[in-house]
């Protein structure tokens, strides 16, 4: 950590539990046959690029998954299958947020959507009595509310440029190899954060 003044932080995987065959196996038993394959389908189609960018409403995403999913099914359903891969924020991790936003600033880059926000910052006002992620953080960057995803490089320079950080002297932690590519491509100091190791095995 020599050097280091800043840190920007991922959301899943990293600071919140992930579990994506939750989300896989909830939207089989809402009659999508294989939603891996209509993940990339929609991928290429940009659906979800544009769910997570800002450029659809919620309600163009769920009106399209509904065209896929069992007759009857509801936008509700839709919305939690969607948000069953969504576990939890060990308290561990959110006490390590704490005592390092005594020492250095503190930044949130996550690829989300607001679905998945409005969910994610309801476990944490349901369990820990906060209610939002914003609380741990100098700024939140959500990439539905930036229009920018990672790993493209635009994304980490609007962090970079909009709060003045010298990106030799911030830390951007990511589970994902890309974004950390992305990162490196800036100039910005990484670690890729893989399984099993958590925040509690950099910082103890």
């Amino acid at each position: 950590m020599k050097g280091i003044k800043h840190i920007i932080f991922d959301l899943g995987g990293v600071i919140i539990n992930l579990n994506y065959q939750l989300t896989y196996k909830a939207f089989e038993d809402l009659g999508v046959k294989e939603f891996t394959s209509l993940y990339n389908q929609f991928t290429l189609n940009t659906l979800f690029d544009d769910l997570e960018t800002g450029k659809v409403a919620p309600e163009v995403f769920l009106d399209e998954m509904q065209k896929h999913t069992a007759p009857g099914t509801t936008h509700q359903q839709i919305m939690d299958a969607w948000n069953a891969m969504l576990l939890d924020f060990p308290v561990r991790r959110l006490q390590i947020l704490q005592q390092l936003r005594q020492h250095y600033g503190l930044y949130l880059l996550s690829n989300t959507n607001v679905i998945h926000m409005n969910a994610f910052n309801k476990i944490l006002q349901d369990s820990r009595g906060i209610p939002s992620l914003a609380a741990f953080f100098d700024k939140a960057y959500y990439s539905h509310e930036i229009g920018l995803r990672k790993p493209n490089r635009e994304s980490f320079e609007f962090v970079l440029e909009e709060n003045g950080l010298d990106p030799a002297e911030t830390l951007f932690i990511d589970d994902t190899l890309p974004n950390i590519e992305g990162a490196k491509a800036v100039g910005l100091q990484t670690i890729h954060l893989l399984p099993p190791k958590t925040m509690a095995d950099i910082f103890r």
